[in-house]
């Protein structure tokens, strides 16, 4: 299967394209990544996903399927002779499962939240994270069992979930000027962020924190910083 029958809607700066992105490289698997300009979306994104309009979009043999979490656990599934993303055990995927969703619903908004506030409320948003965090390393001490990653001996499902979030909690302790995470409190933690970056899946991925932090410039929403 080519390149030409596997195509990816996404963008550098998108978290949510990362997680796809990992996983075919766990997988070993060539796609052809289809660059979204922002601000503008293509009519390819608006045909393939009509119903939320965003992206990531996997493009399976011309067959789309949109949401990062979904297609990451496809992935796992069609191309299932590549090392495994989501646990064997039925429990601890359905765990994996459940603290990806945490990160969703939960986690990253608390991050992305301090971009966008100010005085008090940025003091209350950064404890929300600060609280988030130490969820997020009960988490890592239940699924990784003493090994480097969530996912165990090597990244899975939990890791690429989480682990796309980094790009954002470093731009946004650069222009906040605020520790968001505390590496002293959680220390299996942070060396789990270091495991992950560097991890061959995963290397070259997670935007580089400069770049990172002019993209968020031209989002919408942000208060002006001194």
């Amino acid at each position: 299967m080519g390149k030409s029958d596997i195509k990816l809607i996404g963008s550098w700066a998108s978290a949510f394209t990362t997680r796809v992105r990992i996983a075919f490289n766990i997988k070993n698997v060539e796609y052809e990544h289809l660059e979204e300009v922002l601000g503008k979306k293509s009519d390819l994104l608006l045909q393939s996903n009509p119903v939320h309009k965003k992206f990531p979009v996997l493009l399976h043999d011309g067959k789309p399927l949109p949401e990062s979490l979904i297609i990451v656990q496809y992935i796992d599934e069609v191309w299932s002779s590549g090392p495994s993303i989501l646990p064997a055990d039925p429990l601890d995927r359905a765990l994996e499962r459940f603290w990806a969703a945490y990160v969703d619903e939960k986690f990253f908004p608390s991050l992305k939240l301090v971009r966008v506030t100010q005085g008090e409320q940025l003091a209350a948003a950064v404890e929300a994270v600060g609280k988030s965090f130490e969820v997020m390393d009960g988490a890592f001490h239940q699924c990784s069992k003493g090994n480097a990653f969530f996912g165990g001996e090597r990244v899975g499902y939990l890791d690429i979930a989480f682990g796309c979030t980094l790009a954002w909690l470093r731009a946004l302790e650069k222009i906040v000027g605020v520790k968001l995470f505390d590496e002293v409190k959680h220390p299996a933690l942070a060396k789990w962020m270091d495991s992950f970056c560097s991890d061959p899946a995963v290397e070259g991925l997670i935007p580089e924190t400069d770049r990172f932090i002019e993209f968020l410039k031209l989002l919408p929403g942000a208060p002006p910083r001194h």
